[in-house]
């Protein structure tokens, strides 16, 4: 204890000036700024068709929806197979409205069908693996009900890259990454494999990349709407229009031929009876800000938990990523993520979840309790809510037993996997999207699955979702996410927007899996806590705990193992192995982050996009 307190001081001076140099940090990327109208998202390509609806006249749900196709059609990490999450903000409300447009489990996909398969979860890749596509109805309904374009308008820029534009490399050599898998899907080889038999059979960086099939869809959606609006059919019915030509209608019967020719489950009558929800999102008060997420459906309220639980704590103190900060964010994004892992689920089928407990703020005091200032606990269980809203726990079993069932949960081992794979699979997919306007609508999107390598839906050109692995078989598990047809996967997607005095103050979103909670929670805390700008918070050093149970894959949890940047000083590292951390190191890990700032004193718009990946803004 002596040897401890002699070091207090030093460790004082040292948090104090890790927290001066935070806001003092040099930046790759500059701040992007505007005052009319700001378009962000995870290809340059697709930043510039939102400029381009912008420029058009379109408000920030039709830049977003331009952005959303463009991204899909270059299988930026997603493709229109996948999923959409979005939050909006109604300046003419002064309401946040969720947006729900994932996926579904098909008939057929029950437990028993996988375990006779030998599968401890539903596969990573192939036709089991999707649940039914949501994208596209998730982008009709977002710009019919709140945007002001057609439909033609906001698909025209995704019409003209589907009939080719120049691949870049990233998307390139992750085709070329997964030729092996690809060719095991006659149409997955047909679109992304267009060199057979020469020693690159994938596209190379700047070649002109052809989806002829997908260029079909878009433009039979298109004749949807225009022969609907013929018919004297409003703007919005037009655009249902549409909506029913993919689920209802031929797209949807090739959809299903070519699925389930290839093994798949989906049937007509589940594209039928799937529809997009518009939902009230869930919110927490943090130090004067209203934080807002969508449910538990996703992972958001995990966020949410964890700025409760840090609320007990003077962060500002501890210094910006000081071992003691550090340490204090790990330990709160491990107790709100175990109740994530066992408490979250789809709110539209039972058991309910228990989500105003959940995010009590006295329920958030008794946990934060369990954070000891020395070492990590590894043992870290879900807590009990229940009693914080005045209810009973229907598995109190499930929970006794959850430490004991060890780190993969079910005790049915998954082949095991390298270090590397394993952090591969916890960061998979998606990317993200911010747009904002002049009038004062602002979109937050993180929109997924269908990521290379996917399976192709006959000649739709929509490749599949990956989502069904987001399930559990067996209920000690997650009870509340237990596979079932018709059931929603619990997702790792999870949009962000921060309202101040009920303005909007920040829109936040980053691609990443079971990252993306625990890295825009310290962005909004860069920015919140240490005033940081938001590019200086997108680019800043994250910490990641790999301590909750992986969303993808195995579901494996590794307890105590913590990314840090290649730039943390020695004496962090040190004092982080002493507490019990087993460290790893990348060169950057801020994670995509795309952000905007809203000005009040200015009237303008603050960008900011981490320069992580290829992510890429455009204001005015």
């Amino acid at each position: 204890m002596r040897a401890l307190r002699r070091s207090l001081p030093l460790a004082a001076v040292a948090a104090a000036a890790l927290t001066a140099s935070a806001g003092a940090q040099q930046t790759a990327k500059p701040v992007l700024h505007g005052s009319h109208w700001m378009a962000i998202t995870g290809k340059p390509l697709a930043a510039t068709a939102g400029a381009m609806t912008f420029q058009r006249g379109g408000n920030a749900v039709d830049a977003a929806c331009t952005m959303l196709a463009a991204t899909s059609t270059m299988w930026d990490v997603l493709s229109w197979g996948g999923e959409t999450q979005a939050l909006i903000y109604n300046p003419r409300t002064g309401q946040v409205i969720g947006l729900n447009a994932l996926g579904v489990a098909p008939t057929g996909a029950t437990p028993e069908l996988y375990r006779a398969r030998g599968m401890p979860y539903p596969p990573e890749y192939g036709p089991l693996a999707a649940v039914t596509p949501g994208t596209p109805g998730g982008l009709m309904v977002m710009l019919a009900e709140y945007g002001t374009m057609s439909l033609a308008d906001v698909l025209a820029p995704a019409i003209q890259m589907a009939d080719g534009y120049p691949i870049e490399a990233q998307t390139a050599n992750s085709i070329h990454a997964n030729r092996e898998r690809l060719r095991e899907w006659p149409y997955s080889r047909g679109v992304m494999l267009p060199h057979t038999g020469e020693e690159r059979e994938a596209p190379r960086a700047g070649e002109i990349f052809r989806q002829p099939d997908l260029a079909r869809t878009l433009r039979q959606l298109v004749e949807a709407e225009a022969q609907a609006l013929a018919r004297g059919a409003s703007r919005k019915d037009a655009i249902m229009a549409a909506y029913d030509r993919f689920y209802r209608g031929d797209i949807a019967r090739e959809l299903v031929r070519g699925v389930q020719e290839q093994g798949g489950l989906i049937t007509l009558e589940d594209l039928a009876s799937w529809r997009v929800r518009i939902e009230e999102p869930v919110w927490t008060d943090y130090r004067g800000v209203r934080v807002y997420k969508l449910t538990a459906w996703t992972q958001g309220p995990a966020m949410l938990q964890a700025l409760n639980i840090l609320e007990n704590f003077d962060l500002k103190s501890m210094g910006y990523n000081s071992a003691r900060y550090l340490h204090t964010l790990y330990q709160a994004m491990n107790l709100a993520f175990a109740d994530r892992d066992f408490y979250y689920g789809d709110p539209y089928v039972a058991p309910e979840e228990p989500i105003r407990g959940l995010l009590s703020k006295e329920y958030a005091r008794e946990r934060s309790r369990l954070i000891g200032g020395e070492r990590n606990d590894p043992t870290i269980a879900p807590g009990d809510p229940y009693p914080f809203q005045g209810g009973t726990n229907p598995f109190t079993q499930y929970l006794r037993d959850w430490n004991r069932r060890g780190q993969t949960g079910t005790g049915v081992s998954a082949p095991p996997r390298a270090s590397r794979e394993l952090d591969e699979a916890f960061y998979l997919g998606t990317t993200s999207i911010q747009a904002a306007d002049a009038e004062g609508w602002v979109v937050s999107v993180t929109p997924s699955g269908g990521w290379v390598p996917a399976v192709i839906a006959g000649r739709t050109g929509i490749g599949l979702s990956q989502r069904m692995q987001s399930f559990v078989l067996d209920p000690a598990e997650g009870p509340y996410n237990v596979l079932r047809p018709g059931q929603h996967p619990r997702v790792t997607l999870t949009p962000t927007m921060a309202l101040r005095d009920g303005k909007p103050y920040l829109s936040f979103a980053v691609q990443g899996g079971d990252s993306q909670d625990q890295n825009l929670l310290q962005f909004f805390l860069n920015v919140h806590e240490f005033g940081m700008n938001v590019q200086q918070a997108a680019e800043a050093p994250n910490m990641n705990s790999f301590q909750m149970r992986s969303s993808f894959g195995g579901h494996e949890s590794r307890p105590g193992r913590m990314l840090l940047a290649e730039s943390m000083p020695d004496w962090v590292r040190a004092e982080l192995r002493r507490m019990g951390y087993e460290l790893t190191f990348e060169e950057r890990t801020s994670g995509p982050i795309n952000a905007i700032f809203f000005d009040r004193e200015h009237g303008t718009f603050w960008g900011g996009s981490s320069h992580h990946g290829e992510d890429y803004g455009i204001a005015w």
